[in-house]
């Protein structure tokens, strides 16, 4: 069976609207300004689940949908937001056991009233009748505040996992809202019309491949070149909007490099350090001195080659797997807030593209550890042409 993964798209722009709408209705209700982050969509496997969910703890609302959409919706908060919630909701800081069901009602209640408003325009988006199950409170450490049926299907085969952050304008509150629908039902939805953009759905898998092929290629460059011990770890790889890349990257200070690839797919690559981990890193390459606090010319120079390195371990590993060749430019050095960065890279793009991945990565050199997000914004044709002629597997 084959996806059109600008249909992907589609329904992440949609479930950006259900988080906006649910988002309104928090702010109705607990009388809180609340902002959606970003919402992105990834395909993962049981091992993603335990890592993102991992050493947390949740309270969470739980229901399924039935009809037009199958699957399960989950409105996760950690712990200590529930109870700030709950006070919102309130007005009550005793612990007493009448309070403390009123509170998990409530709770409850207003994760029904913003499940509901999510799903909707998945409704009419597919002219059909989505019902939803009576809402179920949970609480559970890691992964266990997800649906049985979902980490079960992720162990099989995988399972799209959106995920939509708010943030509190006005108030130290943040949350995600989390839907997973049911694998089979929602890989037919994704069939759609444009055979450009079709590929065999278990191709959606190769992507994790091919961050996770580079991230070893890019661990092997740097260790040849500075003879010190070096890994790079994929934590997870999220399909994104491209609209939302800028708003998603922020206003914070960033370092990193832009390059631009050539061949099969061309697009671009962007790699963005937060300034306390560009600086961590760039004195981890240079051992014996000429560390600097801030981001001068030796931690420019270091980013401009740690990136170069990283990308052609990348863009290498893309292409093995790929079996095609890839390019890249020179590294164009950036310091400056994400949205400005990534704004043109964005634009330059045109109508042509919807969607970016998002690879969020570690760094560790010597004992140095640093994040880094790398942001692969590929030619959506070329790729899904490259992807559709790998030889089939099971």
């Amino acid at each position: 069976m084959k996806v059109d993964i600008r249909e992907l798209g589609q329904f992440n722009h949609l479930a950006s609207q259900g988080a906006e709408r649910a988002a309104e209705s928090l702010s109705q209700l607990a009388g809180v300004q609340m902002d959606v982050d970003v919402t992105d969509v990834s395909l993962v496997t049981e091992n993603v689940l335990a890592e993102t969910f991992t050493d947390r703890s949740f309270v969470g609302v739980e229901l399924g949908l039935e009809g037009g959409l199958e699957g399960e919706t989950v409105l996760a908060f950690e712990r200590e937001r529930a109870m700030k919630l709950q006070d919102l909701l309130m007005g009550v800081t005793d612990n007493g056991d009448s309070e403390e069901r009123l509170a998990k009602s409530s709770v409850t209640e207003l994760g029904n009233i913003m499940i509901g408003g999510f799903i909707d325009g998945w409704a009419n988006h597919l002219d059909t009748a989505i019902n939803m199950t009576p809402p179920r409170y949970t609480e559970a450490n890691g992964p266990r505040i997800l649906p049985d049926q979902a980490i079960e299907a992720a162990k099989k085969h995988g399972v799209f996992l959106f995920e939509s952050k708010l943030t509190g304008m006005d108030v130290d509150l943040d949350f995600s809202l989390y839907m997973l629908p049911e694998y089979r039902q929602f890989v037919q939805l994704l069939s759609g019309n444009d055979q450009g953009n079709q590929i065999p759905v278990n191709r959606l898998s190769t992507f994790e491949e091919l961050a996770k092929e580079g991230a070893g290629n890019a661990a092997d460059q740097i260790g040849m070149m500075t003879g010190l011990d070096t890994t790079v770890d994929v934590s997870r790889l999220r399909f994104v909007p491209l609209g939302g890349v800028p708003k998603q990257v922020g206003n914070d200070q960033f370092v990193g490099v832009v390059f631009e690839l050539t061949g099969l797919p061309s697009g671009y690559l962007v790699v963005l350090f937060g300034e306390d981990s560009a600086t961590t890193i760039a004195n981890a390459m240079m051992p014996g001195g000429g560390a600097e606090e801030e981001i001068g010319e030796m931690t420019e120079g270091a980013i401009k080659e740690l990136g170069n390195i990283m990308t052609s371990g990348f863009i290498d590993g893309w292409a093995n797997v790929l079996q095609t060749s890839i390019e890249h430019s020179p590294p164009n050095f950036v310091h400056d807030m994400g949205e400005s960065i990534m704004s043109p890279v964005v634009g330059k793009l045109g109508q042509q593209q919807d969607y970016a991945f998002v690879i969020d990565s570690t760094i560790e050199i010597d004992g140095n550890t640093g994040q880094c997000d790398i942001y692969a914004l590929p030619n959506e044709r070329e790729l899904a042409r490259a992807l559709s002629a790998l030889p089939a597997r099971d």
